[in-house]
């Protein structure tokens, strides 16, 4: 407390992680004054902005001001009267420092970032890749094809444009197999093999009937 009606402002942090400065009105200090009348309103007419300067890699010059003054005059968050200290924060628009927890992908593409202090990020976007004949391109294994000659060069766009699809972001894809087809070829298969075994049996009976007529 410097007065009955002024009260000091002091920015501090760690000298090892940087410095802290107050401007007031273009006059870099390392405290202010907080001045108020009889009344208990706020005589100060400039917002205090607090820079920091920080050597631990992070963006050094950050500016951080309260907003205590509008036009000129106290805008009534911040009063003096002769009554027991209080402390509150009417609002913020700051969050902390986050760490990426999950990645999700929505179905126009877009791959988003979910961080620890709640933040959600929109990181990359998807890109969808046409061509003017599918059936002309490479498998090179593993669900995996490649551009040739045949199938042209790819055009590469936006997801749900043009003549792009769209993405489903969660889901598992299926099998692709005609199930009636398969169970066709099955049926028939074992039909075939039923039909070769009646022939080498009916070939056994005839031949142990050649041999029963000699004796």
């Amino acid at each position: 407390m410097a007065g009955s009606n002024e009260w000091n402002l002091d920015a501090s942090i760690s000298s090892a992680t940087g410095s802290a400065l107050i401007d007031d009105d273009n006059d870099p200090l390392t405290q202010m004054s907080l001045v108020f009348d009889s009344t208990g309103k706020l005589t100060n007419t400039v917002d205090p902005t607090i820079t920091l300067t920080l050597t631990n890699g992070a963006v050094s010059g950050q500016k951080i001001t309260l907003d205590l003054v509008d036009n000129g005059a106290s805008n009534g968050n911040v009063t003096g009267y002769p009554s027991a200290t209080m402390m509150n924060s009417q609002s913020q628009d700051g969050y902390p420092a986050g760490i990426l927890q999950s990645v999700s992908v929505e179905t126009n593409g877009v791959v988003t970032g979910s961080y620890s202090n709640g933040q959600r990020i929109d990181l990359y976007r998807i890109a969808l890749a046409d061509f003017p004949s599918y059936s002309g391109l490479n498998k090179i294994g593993h669900n995996l094809y490649t551009a040739s000659k045949d199938s042209g060069q790819p055009s590469i766009g936006i997801i749900g444009t043009g003549r792009l699809g769209t993405i489903s972001p969660q889901s598992l894809e299926m099998s692709n197999v005609d199930l009636a087809t398969e169970f066709v070829k099955m049926i028939t298969t074992q039909r075939a093999y039923q039909a070769n075994s009646k022939v080498i049996s009916t070939s056994d009976e005839l031949l142990q009937e050649l041999i029963n007529i000699k004796r």
